[in-house]
Parts: C-alpha cells; sequence; structure tokens
C-alpha cells in the first residue's frame, strides 16, 4: 500500500501527517486554524486519499508557523507514500468551477519542485486564516512533495471560492497523476528515473 506518516517538531509547532494514497477519502485533521482545516478536508476528499493531520503549534503568535509546518510534512509524506513512482500516471490535471470561481491545476510528479500560481487579490482575512499563506502553502507542499504544480484562478472574487476551488482542483488533478496505470512500464520517463 501507498502509504507514509510524517512527524515534523520545530520549537514552533509539532505535526503528524498520515496519508494513505490509495484511501477512500477518510479525513480526519486539525491544525488549529478552522479554515485550513477545512481546506485540507477538501484536498483528502477530492483525491481519495486517507488523511490523518494533527497540529499543535503557536498559533496565539500567528498560524504561519503551523500552516507552513504542516504543508512542509504533508508534502514529504506526499512524496514518501509515492515509494519508486513505478506505474504511476505522473501527470494530472483538472478544471474545477465553485460558483463564481474557475480554477485549472496541471500536475507533474517529476522529482523537481517547482510552482507556478496565480490568483486574484482577494481579502487578507477569511475568519482568521491569513490568506496571504496561500500560496506559501503550495509552496511549502511543492518543496516537499518535489512535483511540479500549476495553478491558475481564471475567475473568481469571493476569497472562500478561490481558496476551496483551489484545494478541489489540486486534488482531483493529484488524483489522476498517482493512479497505476497497467500499461506503463517501470518508471514513466525516458530518463528511468524522476
Amino acid at each position: 500500500m501507498r502509504v507514509a506518516t510524517v512527524k515534523r517538531k520545530t520549537k514552533e509547532s509539532d505535526v503528524m501527517v498520515k496519508i494513505n494514497l490509495d484511501g477512500t477519502g477518510n479525513i480526519d485533521i486539525s491544525t488549529g486554524e478552522p479554515f485550513f482545516d477545512h481546506m485540507l478536508s477538501q484536498l483528502g476528499k477530492h483525491a481519495s486519499f486517507d488523511l490523518e493531520i494533527k497540529t499543535t503549534g503557536d498559533i496565539q503568535v500567528d498560524s504561519h508557523h503551523s500552516v507552513e509546518d504542516t504543508s512542509l510534512a504533508l508534502g514529504q509524506a506526499f512524496r514518501e507514500a509515492l515509494g519508486d513512482k513505478v506505474g504511476i500516471t505522473r501527470f494530472g490535471d483538472a478544471m474545477v468551477p465553485l460558483d463564481e470561481v474557475l480554477v485549472q491545476v496541471a500536475v507533474d510528479l517529476s522529482g523537481r519542485p517547482y510552482l507556478v500560481h496565480h490568483e486574484p487579490d482577494i481579502v487578507e482575512l477569511i475568519g482568521t486564516f491569513d490568506t496571504t499563506l496561500g500560496k506559501h502553502i503550495w509552496e511549502s507542499f511543492v518543496a516537499e512533495a518535489r512535483i511540479a504544480l500549476h495553478i491558475r484562478v481564471l475567475e473568481g472574487r469571493n476569497a472562500h471560492h478561490v481558496y476551496e476551488a483551489q484545494f478541489k482542483a489540486v486534488a482531483r488533478a493529484l488524483k489522476v497523476a498517482v493512479t497505476l496505470d497497467s500499461r506503463v512500464g517501470g518508471i514513466p520517463s525516458t530518463k528511468g528515473s524522476l
């Protein structure tokens, strides 16, 4: 089974992430930041990953450290669960609408971290969540997952919808990319490695 558990502890946070890439979308998430929990739940549900995340951190300062460290641990767990990448589809893409929002995502499980991220200017807070962390979530995830990820918000104005559609679209693209394809012999690269 393609599963991984990662623990990350610093002076600012204590994170545990468990992921099963071949799950059914069972989620159990608590990061101390309710909106971030909601977004991570979208990721697990729409990718059909079983996802358990427990984070405690210095939320009294702000949520930056907890959000960043959770995203790093999630990226690492995703990479470890992928294993040797034999037989994966490798590429995935999705276009997801959410009311007035339309998000396009493409992913390559290349082993090379790269993020391209475009979203409109939105309000600075959704509840207590600092929206300036949005791009940083993906930067942190990509850095540890070692994937190329393109996210483009094509339309949208409601901040909640803008974020939720991104998480759903990334989930759908990852779901495709991690799918095992019986026609793929070995690593899906002419280099022989990813």
